[in-house]
């Protein structure tokens, strides 16, 4: 699945990702600096219904979201200053991926062999300023 849009139409299109992924609880955001995964991350959790304020864990590596109207948790991981999956085990990740909870995870590049075998891969590419294809591999 793919969808190319202008970031106007974000809100819709995590829409969208969270009607055709509502089985999955792990997802691997793969793109470089810049491809708009937070700001994705920031349009799936307004779709969930998150009320606690979205941003980037670049320091804390973790943010936890309440999911309103709903019981459960959203973790979103910044991995990007995670050196290695031994740093990542002893920071909690494994805890949070395979916690039952819905993981949004930046940078999975990090931690491969941490990730559970049902993880979706999302791919983000910087088409130019206004727009961004983001792309759900094929399992």
């Amino acid at each position: 699945m793919e969808w190319i849009c202008h970031l106007n139409e974000i809100g819709q299109v995590a829409a969208d990702f969270w009607a055709s992924q509502h089985n999955h609880r792990v997802f691997a955001f793969h793109g470089e600096m810049g491809a708009g995964k937070t700001s994705f991350i920031h349009a799936l959790c307004d779709a969930r219904g998150v009320k606690d304020v979205v941003g980037s864990p670049s320091f804390s590596l973790v943010n936890e979201y309440a999911i309103a109207g709903e019981p459960g948790t959203i973790y979103h991981m910044d991995l990007y200053r995670i050196r290695d999956e031994e740093e990542a085990s002893r920071a909690g990740i494994e805890d949070c991926l395979y916690s039952g909870s819905i993981c949004l995870v930046e940078w999975p590049e990090r931690i491969p062999g941490l990730l559970p075998p049902e993880t979706v891969h999302v791919y983000m590419d910087w088409i130019d300023n206004d727009s961004r294809r983001i792309k759900i591999a094929d399992n």
